[in-house]
């Protein structure tokens, strides 16, 4: 879509929502990758002026952007209930949606994109890198938080947004169907990492079996927990609210736990290919155990909470492995900005997971001392 086609779609999305006075300035903001977002300012007429985040959503990605927005307002009006009900701030502490003029939560323009627009948060600040160690505490606690209030929800009413997304033993299973495949003739260059995914098949496994069994329950998930996905207050440097809200659905707390950790507790980059550079932090591992167990505040069961280091150490193997599939397969699904740019990733996955596993012993101690 053209730069010219994009304003008139946004000015029309702009004319199907009712924000409360007249929008005064349309500006692009934030960095993330997906959705279109635009800052919009709009004048009260009453002396003040409003702030509005505006997002086109990518229906590429996310191809069921209708049920996405059903996930979305349940799962945000439920937590505006709870916060209410703890005497927080509803305003702040969660996303809330605004209706477009024909009810619905969202609009669809007359080419087909999905708009939605959200109350702009004043006054709070995400980060996308952690500055200090306490801001991945925080985070830590608002993820965990996020459990507690949502642990009571029915998570198996939630539509499925991305179809099989944490399913690791199919993850697993379609990367044995790639390496066979091998129409990039790829395969001969990297049999270490292959025979590496091949060894691990239980950590593949063995979540989605206790699932299956009854010892993890099915929670509501929000499936990017990372630092820049939460608000923190300007002032007290606290974190107030969870945001980014179109991953969430059915899932397993120790998942959302483990990807804060291989992205968080990393000592480096995700695609650094000096693996030397490369280990699982165990002071920031503890930091945010500390601050996820103290936010789910007894939520949990106690199998979940043992369960943690497998959830950091099963969505670190996962990644990478997906890394290492689309390689496999030719870079097809995640962009590259150089040659073996997913086979980098891949290794930096792996290191830590072996890191992880050298480290097995303490984790566990660690997570036993906030228990």
């Amino acid at each position: 879509m053209g730069r010219e086609e994009v304003c008139s779609k946004r000015a029309e999305a702009v004319e199907n929502f009712d924000f409360g006075g007249k929008v005064i300035s349309i500006e692009e903001y934030g960095n993330g990758h997906i959705n279109d977002t635009y800052l919009l300012k709009v004048d009260t007429g009453n002396g003040t002026e409003g702030k509005v985040i505006l997002q086109r959503m990518n229906h590429e990605i996310f191809k069921q952007p209708i049920e996405l927005m059903e996930n979305v307002l349940n799962v945000t009006s439920y937590l505006r209930k709870k916060i209410i009900e703890e005497g927080g701030d509803p305003n702040r502490e969660t996303l809330n949606v605004y209706t477009a003029k024909d009810g619905k939560p969202y609009y669809k323009d007359s080419i087909g994109s999905y708009w939605r627009a959200y109350y702009f948060i004043e006054n709070a600040t995400s980060y996308d890198i952690v500055e200090k160690p306490e801001d991945f505490y925080e985070s830590a606690v608002a993820f965990g938080h996020f459990q507690k209030l949502l642990a009571d929800y029915p998570a198996a009413t939630l539509h499925e947004t991305i179809e099989g997304f944490h399913d690791t033993k199919a993850r697993f299973a379609r990367f044995k169907q790639v390496v066979e495949e091998d129409k990039c003739n790829r395969a001969a260059e990297v049999q270490k990492e292959i025979q590496f995914v091949l060894d691990h098949q239980e950590t593949a496994e063995i979540l989605g079996r206790m699932q299956a069994e009854g010892k993890l329950p099915l929670r509501v998930t929000h499936n990017d927990t990372k630092l820049n996905n939460i608000m923190i207050d300007d002032q007290t440097r606290k974190a107030i609210c969870v945001i980014d809200l179109d991953t969430v659905m059915p899932g397993l707390a120790v998942n959302d736990f483990g990807d804060s950790i291989r992205f968080g507790a990393s000592t480096g980059a995700e695609d650094e290919p000096d693996l030397s550079k490369v280990w699982c932090d165990l002071s920031l591992f503890e930091l945010y155990t500390k601050g996820f167990i103290e936010g789910c505040e007894g939520r949990l069961t106690m199998e979940e909470m043992k369960m943690l280091p497998m959830g950091a150490k099963v969505m670190t193997f996962e990644c990478g492995m997906r890394f290492l599939t689309d390689y496999l397969e030719g870079d097809v699904y995640f962009k590259i900005h150089r040659d073996k740019h997913n086979l980098d990733r891949c290794r930096t996955q792996f290191k830590l997971v072996e890191d992880m596993e050298a480290k097995w012993e303490q984790m566990e101690k660690i997570v036993e001392k906030y228990l």
